[in-house]
């Protein structure tokens, strides 16, 4: 299974760093993961709606060009769907049953463009709360990580 997590953004704190690291290796036993981080538009002090969308446009065109084409994509975004840790487990192998790829998007501070919301095989939703999306990164590979220890009945996630 190859599973990419698009992102806007660089890690910068050493402890993001450190944590997806971990979580990659983690999941190295269960998946290839690879990262892929897009850079981040710059976002003017006063942000009218129409530059904001051009913003997201901007960071969607580089998001789509790095999706592969067959894989399955799910879009991190507030209006998702939301599930437990093992609906997510559960997803992640009937999808494993058809696809040999996965890609996670994670879009920038101010969310993601409508076209790569219209690419989303599924859009889910970890909270109603606001993550920074640097955070969300590391939420994101856990979960995976707790999906695959799910599904393999391994101890881990209770």
């Amino acid at each position: 299974m190859n599973i990419q997590i698009i992102c806007v953004g660089k890690l910068k704190e050493k402890f993001f760093v450190d944590a997806s690291a971990e979580y990659v290796k983690r999941l190295s036993k269960f998946a290839k993961v690879s990262i892929i981080e897009i850079p981040d538009e710059k976002i003017p002090d006063k942000l009218s709606e129409r530059s904001a969308e051009k913003i997201k446009d901007a960071e969607g065109t580089d998001i789509l060009a790095k999706i592969n084409g067959s894989s399955y994509v799910f879009a991190l975004c507030i209006e998702g769907s939301r599930m437990s840790s093992e609906d997510f487990s559960h997803k992640l192998s009937d999808i494993m049953m058809t696809n040999s790829s996965i890609s996670f998007i994670i879009g920038g501070s101010i969310g993601l463009s409508d076209k790569v919301k219209s690419r989303a095989d599924c859009r889910i939703s970890f909270s109603e709360m606001t993550f920074p999306h640097m955070l969300m990164r590391i939420i994101l590979l856990e979960q995976i990580y707790r999906g695959f220890k799910i599904m393999n009945n391994e101890n881990y996630h209770k």
